[in-house]
């Protein structure tokens, strides 16, 4: 029987590698994933949450440069190295966009930044601000691939930080859901009768509620943030999970195998979690890889509507709120760049799913 069931998983294995989209996506969401997780280690802008403002240089194109002077703070954060390459770095310091400067006689002149042909402010600094009064380098030259948005943020930065909540509100949702789902599923089917009938009657009218408006219920009782949409995205995916284990475990129970555990004695529990689940899993997954783009989906609708990820924590469907009426002012890259994200990694877990669908496929 194991050496079948590895057969299986080898037969499915080589049918999914075969699958080029399927391949393709599996190493571009990893590829995400690495890249939400260390989001700050890539970000130019690693301050948390990726908030570094500079008003005088917002809504720039791609590719748009100026001179950076950094003026250092006395106060010292208190950060450990773990905590700014996974949380960012708590940024004392003070960032201005300069047009020109001169140093004369200890004090930094400098002209600040100013966008349409207007003139800039000048103003002085002291060289002893700076440790061993070297000036060169804390003004460098900044580039921001991604343009900036309407705050004068770097906008790629923004994108690297907020794939870390569309990647992982996939996991905690499919995560919360597979529990809810597969234990109720597994009641309702194995037991029937008047458990079915109440477990049916839970999902029906669970199903019958718009999802969207369920998770904004869901959401406003638990209280805004980034947890709270999680959960609540979580408690409305957990329907569809138990609808398939209900009915692959009415098909399953009346198996051989269930007839043959039953007879020699082992408990419903036994049979359930360790004969009856491990051969139905397979639509499971299929149908946890649907759920995954369906999260970044709502969570990203949620974001639009302001009941999501709360500012100054970086979200992609907060980024196409803050922007998407720039398309029509000339500048679509600021709510496109975080749509075509969006639309790229939902695409990513559905052709996933449809491979494996057929990967798992033992009629195929």
């Amino acid at each position: 029987m194991s050496h079948k069931s590895n057969s299986l998983k080898q037969l499915a294995l080589q049918k999914f590698k075969k699958n080029f989209w399927g391949v393709f996506s599996f190493y571009f969401i990893v590829f995400v994933g690495v890249v939400s997780v260390f989001a700050y280690v890539f970000a130019p802008d690693n301050s948390q949450y990726a908030n570094q403002m500079h008003l005088a240089i917002h809504s720039k194109k791609p590719g748009f440069k100026v001179t950076m002077l950094t003026i250092p703070s006395q106060i010292e954060a208190d950060q450990s190295g773990f905590d700014k390459i996974f949380f960012g770095r708590k940024n004392t310091d003070t960032e201005t966009p300069i047009s020109d400067y001169s140093i004369k006689e200890g004090v930094l002149i400098y002209k600040e930044y100013a966008s349409d042909g207007l003139e800039g402010s000048e103003k002085t600094i002291l060289i002893n601000k700076f440790p061993n009064h070297s000036v060169a380098q804390f003004i460098k030259e900044k580039t921001f691939l991604f343009g900036t948005d309407k705050y004068g943020r770097d906008l790629l930065s923004r994108v690297l930080v907020g794939a870390r909540i569309s990647f992982f509100i996939g996991f905690v949702a499919v995560f919360i859901s597979l529990i809810i789902g597969v234990f109720m599923g597994s009641l309702a089917g194995y037991f029937g009768g008047k458990v079915d009938a109440v477990i049916m009657w839970v999902i029906n009218v669970t199903w019958s509620i718009p999802t969207l408006l369920l998770v904004i219920a869901i959401t406003l009782a638990l209280g805004k943030g980034f947890w709270q949409v999680f959960i609540a995205v979580g408690l409305t995916m957990w329907v569809e999970v138990a609808r398939v284990v209900r009915g692959q475990i009415i098909s399953a129970k009346e198996m051989q195998y269930v007839t043959a555990a039953r007879a020699l004695g082992f408990n419903d529990y036994r049979i359930i979690t360790k004969h009856i689940l491990p051969n139905i899993m397979a639509p499971v997954i299929v149908i946890s890889a649907a759920n995954f783009a369906a999260a970044i989906l709502i969570e990203s609708g949620l974001s639009f509507l302001g009941i999501g990820a709360q500012p100054p924590m970086a979200s992609w469907g907060a980024m196409i709120k803050d922007h998407y009426n720039y398309i029509i002012l000339g500048k679509p890259y600021l709510a496109m760049i975080p749509g075509l994200c969006i639309m790229s990694l939902v695409m990513a877990f559905m052709m996933i799913g449809n491979a494996l669908r057929d990967a798992l496929d033992v009629k195929g």
